[in-house]
């Protein structure tokens, strides 16, 4: 007679209730017809609940277009969104700290679309000088496309 299986939890409820400090890292779009005042109420919002924890790395929104056009459904009817505006923070914290920037950005209507993934500090850190060497090519590019 073979044993029965043990009950498998999710991983989503495993890490939800642990007490220790882990490593998040939060990609989120912000919508593009916002002003730039609300735009940046957006980010602060989630990354105030991030501070919760502790901030590892981070990339202010920065308007981008997209790669493929993303369509919500709304009260008032489908719309579509060929841009954004494109934030990421990596943080620390623990299940509960993690649950709430979930939420939030769940919540928000302003983010239509946002990936959470666990990391790891190191990973983060280097995202963050990607990131940095990224934002320092693009005026060298745009200088190259004017010549």
């Amino acid at each position: 007679m073979a044993k029965k299986d043990a009950a498998v939890t999710p991983p989503e409820e495993m890490d939800a209730d642990h007490a220790e400090l882990r490593v998040y890292e939060l990609g989120f779009h912000i919508d593009p017809e916002l002003g730039l005042e609300e735009v940046k109420k957006t980010y602060q919002t989630i990354r105030t609940l991030a501070e919760a924890g502790s901030i590892v790395a981070e990339g202010e929104p920065t308007k981008i277009p997209l790669a493929y056009t993303i369509s919500r459904s709304e009260t008032a009817g489908r719309r579509d969104f060929d841009a954004s505006y494109f934030a990421w923070i990596a943080y620390e914290a623990t299940g509960e700290g993690h649950a709430k920037v979930l939420e939030t950005a769940g919540a928000d209507t302003r983010i239509f679309r946002f990936l959470d993934i666990r990391t790891d500090k190191e990973a983060a850190k280097h995202s963050a000088e990607m990131y940095e060497l990224m934002a320092k090519m693009e005026p060298m590019q745009g200088e190259e496309e004017v010549s």
